[in-house]
């Protein structure tokens, strides 16, 4: 197992122990509820927020296709595999995010707290982790992974906190189900990377 394969693994089990620390905290205490009643109004109308939480999914989504497309058009073939390397980094963070929804089972905060929380609209998926935010940061971490610049990073990670923002002051998600739809999105677009560079990137060089 060569170096990389060992960070990756090592990044793979951190993430875990992360995600599980975040829920059994949030679980323990109450920062996570008080803090929210902070960011929350009692009539989230904002339609900023709103519009930005919008964003996610058809951004996360376009953003692989616009890749690709572009791809197309101009034949460059890295850039092909960086489409596919994002769309995959989404596709596996859905997968990720779906299953954890499944298994903890959480209820949305204005479930559990409804006269505390006041969301935009009701939503009765499960809250934890955050679908949007996952979607974001996967396709967001995936995009700077290949293009480590700070003219693209910035915008990429402000999109990120403001979604995961809008989250919470609509009332949808505790900031544990942001903080790890952040950590899983990013772990997905590390895996996805690490299996561009092995498997594709590499047969074509």
């Amino acid at each position: 197992m060569n170096c990389f394969t060992k960070q990756m693994f090592s990044r793979l089990i951190c993430l875990c122990i992360l995600l599980c620390t975040i829920y059994a905290g949030s679980r323990a205490q109450n920062f996570d509820i008080d803090w929210l009643r902070k960011i929350n109004p009692q009539y989230p109308n904002s339609q900023v927020w709103k519009t930005v939480s919008s964003t996610a999914e058809p951004l996360a989504i376009s953003i692989p296709i616009g890749m690709a497309a572009v791809s197309l058009l101009t034949e460059n073939k890295k850039l092909e595999y960086n489409a596919y390397e994002t769309g995959a980094s989404v596709l596996i963070a859905i997968a990720a995010t779906g299953g954890l929804k499944y298994i903890i089972n959480r209820p949305r905060p204005y479930e559990t707290y409804p006269n505390d929380i006041h969301p935009d609209t009701y939503d009765y998926g499960h809250s934890f982790p955050s679908a949007h935010v996952s979607m974001v940061f996967s396709s967001a971490t995936s995009v700077f992974l290949n293009y480590p610049k700070w003219y693209i990073g910035v915008p990429l990670g402000v999109w990120g906190i403001s979604v995961a923002y809008s989250r919470m002051y609509l009332g949808q998600h505790y900031p544990s189900d942001v903080f790890a739809g952040a950590a899983v999105g990013a772990g997905s677009a590390v895996l996805s990377h690490w299996l561009n560079k092995k498997f594709f990137l590499k047969k074509k060089k």
